[in-house]
């Protein structure tokens, strides 16, 4: 009797350890994966979701890994080393149409102010750019806004001396007086007054839905993991609402994550516009003006006519609407 005591004893508390062991696995994120980004506030509530649990609440373990060169993030998402990048819509563009198997399954942000032309006091509209020197990264989203902000006002690039560098050296060009004009982002829009008469010439606020960054998952990633991007849109949602209701604390994770100030990550994101639950869906409605559909097929044009990628790029194979509609049901 007392052995079968035992062996009953034995038997439940091995259910009991089984179950627990199982609660504690179905507790444990399921599904891993690496994000790739550069340093720049927009990615920022990738980290308020990592901070606040909401990966892990939705069965995601997340790494978010900075990288600042895009060549390096670029030759990482094609190679499969990283199954995700935070990046602006129109160089991912060119990456799809050089190809790269991915997936735009959201918007992320809409710089509002956070990028622009710096220009000398005898620049005073953008025609008057016309012969002038102007230093800009043309392997950045840098390139794409100067020629959507020259062509509104009739120039073409081969009438402007273009002299290449990255955007913050770019405006510390600027503000040496070393060239008459710069694309460049903050801090530098605010210190071009350094430069006896600098002064930003247009910003991005100027041209809203032209410099966009998006979140892109590789195509076999999504495959093997179909319900990670619903997963990742849900906790993307969940942190920017929080963040639009705790600004300063969501300032302080993003800083402490890329190594800025928190007063350094609040400039810059007063030039920025997160983009959300209700707002991803009007952006990804293609019967509303501006939508990622016509960004993105604006972008296409541009880098066709400038002989980066072949024409014929099937934007409605890069971007699809299915997550963030069903995000937010």
């Amino acid at each position: 009797m007392e052995g079968e005591r035992v062996k009953r004893l034995t038997i439940l508390l091995f259910c009991v350890f089984a179950a627990v062991s199982a609660f504690a696995a179905t507790a444990k994120a399921e599904t891993s994966m690496k994000i790739a980004h550069a340093t720049w506030v927009g990615y920022g509530p990738l980290y308020i979701a990592s901070e606040n649990g909401y990966f892990e609440k939705l069965g995601l373990d997340v790494e978010l890994i900075i990288i600042e060169d895009e060549s390096q993030y670029a030759a990482a998402l094609a190679s499969g080393n990283i199954d995700g990048l935070g990046n602006v819509l129109d160089r991912e563009i060119i990456h799809y149409a050089k190809g790269t198997p991915e997936t735009v399954i959201l918007g992320m942000d809409e710089s509002a102010g956070g990028d622009g032309i710096v220009a000398s006091a005898e620049i005073k509209s953008l025609a008057d750019l016309e012969g002038k020197t102007v230093a800009l990264d043309k392997s950045s989203t840098s390139y794409f806004f100067f020629l959507t902000a020259i062509e509104s006002a009739g120039l073409d690039e081969k009438n402007i001396n273009i002299t290449e560098m990255g955007a913050s050296d770019a405006g510390a060009a600027f503000v040496a007086g070393r060239v008459d004009a710069a694309v460049t982002w903050e801090p530098w829009l605010t210190n071009a007054n350094q430069r006896e008469g600098g002064h930003v010439l247009v910003s991005s606020k100027d041209f809203p839905k032209t410099i966009v960054d998006v979140l892109v998952l590789r195509n076999d990633f999504i495959e093997k993991n179909p319900g990670a991007p619903l997963a990742l849109t849900k906790a993307w949602n969940e942190a920017v609402a929080w963040y639009n209701e705790h600004p300063d604390e969501g300032n302080e994770i993003m800083g402490k994550a890329m190594g800025l100030d928190a007063s350094e990550m609040a400039d810059m994101a007063s030039g920025v516009r997160f983009i959300g639950g209700s707002d991803n869906q009007d952006f990804f409605d293609k019967s509303k003006a501006g939508n990622i559909y016509e960004v993105a097929a604006r972008a296409a044009k541009f880098w066709e006519e400038k002989g980066i990628i072949d024409a014929g790029t099937d934007i409605d194979a890069l971007i699809t609407d299915q997550y963030v509609k069903e995000a937010t049901q």
